[in-house]
């Protein structure tokens, strides 16, 4: 009969039910405003990858009307604007022979005669590890940026 009694009295009263509600849902928007976070960084990253890229391109097409810069000027440019290391970035020549589809990497490669474009390819990658893959979730997430511009 006591028991009941208490049982009856527990169903009934509200008190604690507010920190009981919190305990539930606040994890939830914790893990919530996190991932909000975390993609916000990675969208973030991926734009200033782009961003570099357009900028050394415009920089290379500067370069047809008169600017003078070489591929080893615009790679540092590159590392010191996005702060990548040199194995993440290439920045390098290639040539097209008349007009096949594929691109040499030696403008030797071409016959005689043939007219020869010029083309500059920057490559950037970067890796982002998201605060969740140190309790083992998910994995890195890799990016990976390419620019081509013909120059000739």
């Amino acid at each position: 009969m006591i028991m009941r009694a208490m049982l009856r009295r527990l169903l009934r009263s509200s008190r604690g039910s507010m920190a009981i509600e919190t305990a539930i849902v606040a994890p939830t928007l914790i893990m919530m405003t996190l991932g909000a976070f975390e993609v916000s960084t990675m969208v973030a990253r991926q734009q200033e990858l782009q961003t570099a890229a357009n900028e050394a391109a415009i920089i290379a097409v500067a370069t047809n009307r008169g600017a003078s810069v070489t591929p080893d000027q615009l790679a540092a440019i590159i590392r010191s604007s996005v702060n990548v290391t040199t194995n993440q970035l290439t920045v390098a020549q290639r040539f097209r022979c008349g007009t096949n589809a594929q691109l040499v990497t030696a403008r030797t490669s071409c016959t005689t005669g043939q007219a020869i474009s010029t083309y500059l390819t920057i490559s950037i990658q970067d890796t982002h590890e998201p605060i969740w893959h140190a309790y083992g979730i998910g994995r890195a997430i890799t990016f990976s940026v390419q620019r081509t511009v013909q120059m000739s």
